[in-house]
């Protein structure tokens, strides 16, 4: 893993993102922290060419994004000018929309849609990847929704953003999804899976109980480039959790 390579997935400061002000505020104190690049995702409106300028002024890296459906259906070329803007190479989808959930048939037919998306931003020079939950494990005719979108779906045009977190929550491992996916995994969401009161909550990283030797190996093998660090809910402090997250992974450099 490469220090270079570790970025903060904006989501999780998503209350201190909602103006131009706010953002220009966070990404300043993202970067005083040691992240050296982010995901863009969860942040207020704010002009394309603001991030470009704040970004290169910070020597921040932006690796990934995530891009609403909508948005990727029909304002594509926007899209890849934007992306092209900030230079960044990954387009991400956050989930499936709830339109395509919960069949077989939706679940081939976000294949379908977005399959064709992936294809026009390969074209454009451009990666489109998208992040899983747990709700793509369920089985329809004893195949997983995940396994259907993996097949269904051109490696060279559809990539995946895999989350720890959910594939855990899932009952899948990991490693092994890490590993099934080698060649179609860019960026990967790291964030663990702790036990708290009881309950399965969001963890910083190595706070709770993912197997992180075996998860970073199996990146480090697979050629995964970018560890976008992520907690949805935080205890405490978001930029505190960001902060515990990264010196863990400062462990494996």
């Amino acid at each position: 893993m490469d220090s270079r390579h570790i970025a903060a997935q904006l989501y999780t400061l998503r209350d201190s993102l909602k103006t131009p002000a706010d953002i220009g505020k966070t990404l300043r104190r993202v970067r005083k922290m040691g992240y050296p690049a982010i995901q863009i995702s969860g942040l207020g409106p704010f002009d394309p060419q603001f991030m470009a300028d704040l970004t290169r002024e910070l020597d921040l890296t932006v690796c990934v994004t995530h891009v609403s459906p909508d948005r990727l259906l029909h304002d594509l070329p926007a899209v890849i000018r934007e992306h092209r803007l900030w230079n960044c190479g990954y387009v991400g989808i956050g989930s499936m929309p709830d339109a395509y959930r919960g069949s077989r048939d939706g679940v081939l037919r976000f294949a379908r849609d977005f399959g064709a998306v992936g294809r026009e931003l390969q074209a454009e020079g451009l990666k489109f990847v998208y992040h899983n939950h747990h709700f793509e494990f369920e089985k329809y005719d004893g195949v997983t929704g995940m396994d259907l979108l993996f097949d269904a779906t051109d490696p060279k045009s559809f990539g995946f953003l895999l989350d720890t977190y959910w594939l855990q929550v899932a009952g899948a491992d990991p490693v092994k999804w890490i590993r099934k996916a080698a060649g179609r995994v860019g960026p990967i969401h790291l964030k663990d899976v702790a036990v708290r009161g009881g309950a399965t909550v969001y963890g910083e990283i190595g706070e709770g109980n993912l197997d992180w030797d075996g998860i970073l190996a199996a990146c480090r093998e697979t050629g995964v480039e970018w560890y976008a660090v992520e907690e949805d809910d935080c205890p405490g402090d978001p930029f505190d959790s960001l902060a515990r997250s990264l010196a863990y992974l400062q462990r494996f450099l």
